[in-house]
């Protein structure tokens, strides 16, 4: 259990800094990219339940609280991973 969370943590992290990549690509046309309504499509389901929540906030802030949205899920993993290695 304990290597299979380090792993799982790992993946996470790894996919969550990737569809940041290429949220911020594609929303700011960064890369010399044009912006993309689709942008989104790889970082709002590493978000969920939490995504969800983001159009209580004003709407300035949705991009940034949409990136910021996977954090929580890895740091419920984090958690997991550690009370995981206690055992």
């Amino acid at each position: 259990m304990k290597k299979l969370t380090s792993i799982l943590l790992i993946l996470f992290a790894l996919a969550w800094g990737g569809a940041l990549v290429l949220y911020f690509a594609g929303t700011f046309g960064r890369f010399g990219g044009e912006t993309d309504p689709l942008s989104a499509a790889f970082l709002l389901p590493l978000g969920l339940p939490w995504v969800r929540g983001v159009d209580l906030f004003p709407e300035r802030l949705w991009p940034w609280l949409a990136a910021l949205s996977p954090g929580i899920n890895l740091a419920i993993l984090a958690l997991i991973q550690r009370w995981a290695r206690a055992k």
